[in-house]
């Protein structure tokens, strides 16, 4: 057999409507609102969410959160907020110039500001009521390995500071400019580094700029009968170069794996000079020289990651969705738990506990005519002859893929197992409406905070043995913390199981509270999220499954890490990266 031959895929084009906010979660043409007649919706079209009128949404969250919410008392934000001058190091652009097209560079204030933040609460709080300390002096979006290369020699010769930056939705403050940093920073911009630039259909293979954002990444392997399998929550936004430096994971993890099981090989340039390799093979045992080890969850303190070859896997032949109703998060815990016992889960199982189970039933269009009667005659059978309590039950959403024979024995075995824990079959249109929900779930928490709501999610990952004895100390805990410190309302805790394995799984919490009448409601929302991450740790869970640790979390690596595996981490930081050029400060890099 002769050398393998690739498929060099044609440039995506972008549709031009995908057009992302500055200020607020995903597409600028969607977002939720609340009509005057406190009817809430989500606008635009892209997502199934979009054409249900939400007329339960709002008096759910009275009940729920605090009854002052109200359609018509907002909490306006004023971004954009002021945004600190440029720091110039006038040589340093002058060479840039030379090596870099006019449009490649910017002092743009709202790019700069962009790209100095992330996700977290605190960051979107921040650029609506406040303001940002520190955010990049220029952002430079590099089109090519080599331009990548010659960034990092120039910013070695005048002593500036590069920060890598993808989709920009990570969740740990990896993107924040360190208020210290006296240096001329900048955000590097991947965005022009996003092709395919080969698959290999024979070997299985496809080598991608690290810049392509998930679905656009999905979109190209597609029109070729392939797909990665990689669907992170924000598929949309997130990037292959950050889910790489991030260490994620994704929906559909139980078939074809985190993204450690699915990269090959990969690239990065670094203060030393370029990291690649001449071949690469199925496994390898290759010493230490293997970057792989060193760049998962390298939160760009190491290098920028500029191209890696990964697996790829045909289409599959069928994917069908489904959804299983449980008598309580109790019962369906233990499903899930037995499911890794018996058998091969689905591509994708995800169960939620009953409070967002709630919420997920308030996401829909009141039922009407035929409708509401059969959605009656449901909720009878569910509560008075199945003798679920309303108030207990929760919801497993499934995604099957691969062959049809293979979907069909799978669908056999999961309901049959089902069965045994009390669960009963609640549909395809249920279960493909909770998989998609997830992306238009996403643009809740800036409306939220329009009125007066603050809220964010966070994750880890538990052994089978305490993860209910955690969901259950954690969600405690949020609400001590909130009475401690009299808040107003009841604070919105919830949790939902996204991955499994045969050791454990990983829980999603999601909280929120009302802070109308609250001083600095963002630090206490800091301050109660870090009491519940201490809770995590306490009762056995990680301190992340795939968001990572940036600056939020790095308080409490020493109590994750021996005081010889933290000076093992500076060290290669040292190694690699002697002058800190990529000086963000995430984890303990740099000594921050």
């Amino acid at each position: 057999m002769g050398e393998a031959k690739h498929i060099v895929p044609e440039p995506l084009e972008r549709d031009p409507r995908d057009v992302e906010s500055l200020d607020v979660w995903g597409f600028r043409d969607t977002r939720f609102r609340v009509r005057p007649d406190g009817v809430v919706e989500l606008t635009g079209s892209r997502y199934p969410l979009c054409a249900e009128k939400l007329a339960d949404l709002l008096p759910w969250v009275q009940r729920t959160i605090h009854p002052a919410v109200a359609a018509d008392d907002l909490n306006p934000s004023r971004y954009p907020p002021p945004v600190p001058e440029p720091r110039r190091q006038p040589a340093f652009v002058d060479e840039l110039r030379k090596l870099f097209d006019a449009d490649q560079l910017t002092e743009d204030a709202l790019l700069r500001l962009r790209h100095g933040h992330g996700h977290t609460q605190a960051e979107m709080y921040a650029i609506k009521y406040g303001r940002l300390e520190r955010v990049p002096d220029l952002v430079v979006y590099p089109a090519s390995e080599t331009q990548v290369e010659a960034l990092v020699e120039a910013a070695l010769r005048h002593d500036v500071c590069l920060i890598p930056y993808g989709g920009g939705t990570n969740v740990t403050e990896a993107l924040l400019c360190p208020s210290e940093e006296s240096r001329t920073i900048v955000s590097v911009d991947m965005s022009r580094m996003s092709r395919v630039l080969w698959i290999d259909p024979e070997n299985a293979m496809a080598c991608i700029e690290a810049g392509a954002v998930g679905r656009d990444l999905a979109a190209q392997l597609a029109r070729h009968g392939y797909t990665l399998g990689h669907e992170p929550d924000s598929i949309e936004f997130s990037t292959l170069g950050g889910w790489i430096a991030t260490h994620a994971s994704g929906m559909k993890k139980n078939r074809y794996g985190n993204i450690e099981d699915l990269v090959l090989d990969v690239t990065v340039v670094t203060a030393r000079g370029k990291l690649e390799r001449m071949g690469f093979g199925p496994r390898e045992s290759i010493g230490v020289g293997d970057a792989r080890r060193w760049l998962y969850g390298s939160e760009g303190g190491l290098g920028i990651i500029t191209r890696a070859v990964v697996r790829i896997f045909p289409l599959p032949e069928a994917q069908v969705y489904g959804s299983i109703l449980f008598p309580s998060f109790e019962s369906g815990v233990g499903f899930l738990h037995e499911l890794t016992r018996r058998g091969e889960p689905p591509a994708s199982v995800r169960l939620v506990d009953n409070l967002q189970f709630q919420l997920g039933q308030k996401l829909k269009s009141p039922s009407r005519g035929a409708r509401k009667l059969l959605s009656a005659l449901q909720k009878g059978f569910v509560t008075r002859v199945k003798g679920f309590d309303p108030e207990r039950v929760s919801a497993c959403t499934l995604l099957f893929e691969g062959s049809r024979r293979e979907v069909a024995a799978q669908q056999k075995s999961v309901y049959r197992i089902a069965a045994e824990f009390g669960g009963m079959k609640a549909g395809a249109d249920n279960g493909s409406r909770g998989y998609q929900l997830t992306f238009g779930i996403a643009y809740i928490r800036d409306w939220i905070m329009n009125h007066f709501m603050i809220g964010e999610s966070f994750e880890t990952s538990v052994p089978w043995s305490q993860a209910l004895a955690l969901c259950d100390s954690v969600k405690r805990r949020i609400r001590e913390e909130h009475a401690r410190r009299k808040l107003p309302g009841t604070p919105f805790v919830t949790c939902r199981v996204t991955q499994l394995y045969a050791t454990g799984v990983c829980v999603y919490f999601y909280f929120a509270y009302y802070f109308k009448g609250v001083e600095n409601p963002s630090r206490i929302y800091a301050e109660i999220e870090e009491a519940a991450r201490d809770e995590v740790l306490r009762c056995g869970g990680t301190l992340s499954h795939h968001h990572g640790v940036g600056k939020l979390r790095r308080g409490f690596l020493p109590r994750i890490h021996s005081a010889g595996m933290l000076s093992w981490s500076r060290s290669i930081k040292q190694a690699v990266d002697p002058t800190n050029v990529f000086g963000a400060g995430n984890q303990n890099f740099g000594g921050s």
